[in-house]
């Protein structure tokens, strides 16, 4: 599949920022709601008891992304891009759904009206036009993708898509910045929407061996290839961040709406292609891994000015505060439980985990929260409150079985899947060696009182998935010449343990 080459941007870390971010209205940036859901799983039984928000908390709207199948090649290029504007549509209707809360107050159909009702016109069109642009290539689009285009407006006490539980308090917040008398101070003083105070967990309040995920199964195991290898690509010493997304949205400026950190290729953003890939420098201290491995920053909303403060992507997207790099990036790829494991074709591309999972429900979410010391203590919708001394771990165990044939599919899923429970792959996979990325981070824990949270950290999000943890995600673009990918595989397969 070729990739979009037009001349690519300048890195948001070489650029000089000045000012600070402005988070209100005629600063430059936004007010944000004032009403959120939460997604949460059941945690030791406790059953938290939520006020019913009668305004809406953010904006859902389907994925039209995860139902397309039937793209030719010669179109998907066009395909991301009209779905990235989506994307941008989705996040012009959550600004303004965020800025008009005086205006809902006065009317109970503004919402539908202003808001709503013309997303739904303008994903219509967008829609039509993928359809015209899958058939004229010669693929056969689905009829059914107009069902797509209605958005609905989530109160803070709906359920999210994927049956886990959500719900949020009303802070009682005006417009004009009054307490009208409710019990959560929505923005935690930043301004911005999220995270929550029901957002976080004690990590000793967690439950060992209670996290219920349909993903992320890990494929080693002690009868198949036992080996593993392990690539040390640092943790982003050059300071390479963009909010790009050269899976999801090639060609597309700002295509992720917010900031990744970036370790190993070092020409990663939209505009790169294969060739540029494949001629780019490399964090890795084996030069011959010039993979692309990208996830969304954390931040700590401590009021730290960064250098994107006022960029699209960060601040200006919400997204705010200190960026904190891991202070270890672990990159270990293992094998199968029952058998050897084949290398993976150069260029794959995974994409495991699911930014919209708040909104889109948890059936791609792949996230895994902890605390070091507290590893069997796992979380999927919750930031952990790690005692002192110990440190905030993600860690992620990406999809391991390959279709044998596509680096990519139309939506960035379908040539990959996870294994089964037994530890093999499905009819038709093979099984390739699993990426598993762990980081750990140093981070001060946040205070939670009388309901609110007090210098949060948070993972970058799109706007109107309000910085929920159930978002997070990881990304993966295998660029390891033959040789280095042969020695990968030999010594998974041999057993041995391998750097």
């Amino acid at each position: 599949m070729g990739r979009n080459t037009r001349k690519r941007r300048t890195p948001l870390a070489t650029k000089i920022v000045a000012g600070a971010a402005a988070l209100a209205v005629g600063g430059g940036g936004l007010v944000w709601a004032n009403f959120y859901a939460s997604a949460h799983e059941d945690h030791g039984g406790h059953n938290r008891t939520r006020s019913a928000g009668a305004q809406v908390a953010t904006i859902d709207c389907p994925d039209v992304g995860q139902k397309i199948r039937d793209v030719p090649d010669r179109a998907r290029g066009e395909v991301d891009g009209e779905l990235a504007t989506m994307d941008s549509q989705i996040t012009d209707a959550y600004q303004r759904l965020a800025t008009t809360r005086r205006a809902q107050a006065g009317d109970s159909q503004f919402v539908q009206n202003s808001i709503l009702g013309p997303l739904k016109d303008r994903r219509k069109a967008i829609i039509d036009r993928i359809q015209l642009e899958i058939n004229r290539a010669g693929g056969r689009a689905d009829d059914n993708l107009d069902e797509l285009a209605g958005c609905q407006g989530r109160p803070a006490d709906q359920q999210q898509g994927g049956g886990q539980n959500g719900g949020g308090q009303d802070d009682g917040q005006n417009d004009d910045g009054q307490n009208g008398g409710g019990q959560n101070q929505d923005d935690n003083g930043n301004g911005v929407a999220g995270p929550v105070a029901d957002d976080f967990i004690d990590i000793n309040d967690v439950q060992p061996n209670s996290r219920n995920s349909r993903n992320g199964l890990a494929a080693d195991g002690d009868g198949g290839s036992t080996g593993t290898f392990t690539t040390d690509c640092g943790v982003n010493e050059n300071n390479l961040f963009n909010s790009d997304n050269l899976i999801a949205a090639p060609g597309v400026d700002n295509g992720a709406h917010h900031t990744h950190d970036y370790v190993g290729n070092q020409d990663n953003d939209a505009f790169s292609s294969d060739e540029d890939l494949a001629n780019a420098d490399t964090s890795c201290q084996n030069q011959g891994d010039k993979s692309t491995y990208y996830w969304p920053v954390l931040r700590l909303q401590d009021g730290t000015q960064e250098f994107d403060a006022n960029d699209q992507g960060g601040g200006a997207e919400g997204n705010i505060g200190k960026i904190l790099k891991p202070a270890q990036a672990e990159l270990k790829f293992v094998g199968s439980q029952q058998g050897d494991v084949v290398a993976m074709p150069k260029f794959l591309r995974i994409i495991t985990g699911d930014a919209k999972s708040f909104t889109n429900g948890d059936a791609n979410a792949n996230t895994s929260w902890s605390c070091s010391g507290f590893e069997d203590r796992q979380v999927t919708d919750k930031y952990p409150l790690c005692p002192e001394g110990s440190q905030v771990l993600r860690t992620t165990n990406f999809q391991s079985c390959w279709d044998g044939q596509n680096i990519d599919s139309a939506n960035h899923r379908d040539h990959m899947a996870f294994v089964q429970e037994d530890g093999s792959c499905p009819e038709g996979f093979q099984a390739v060696p699993q990426l598993q990325v762990r980081l750990a981070y140093d981070i001060p824990t946040p205070t939670v009182e009388n309901g609110q949270v007090q210098n949060p950290y948070a993972v970058d999000s799109f706007p109107e998935q309000l910085h929920k943890p159930i978002t997070d995600h990881n990304d993966f673009i295998n660029v390891m010449d033959e040789d280095l990918m042969n020695e990968v595989v030999d010594c998974i397969n041999r057993g041995e343990d391998c750097q």
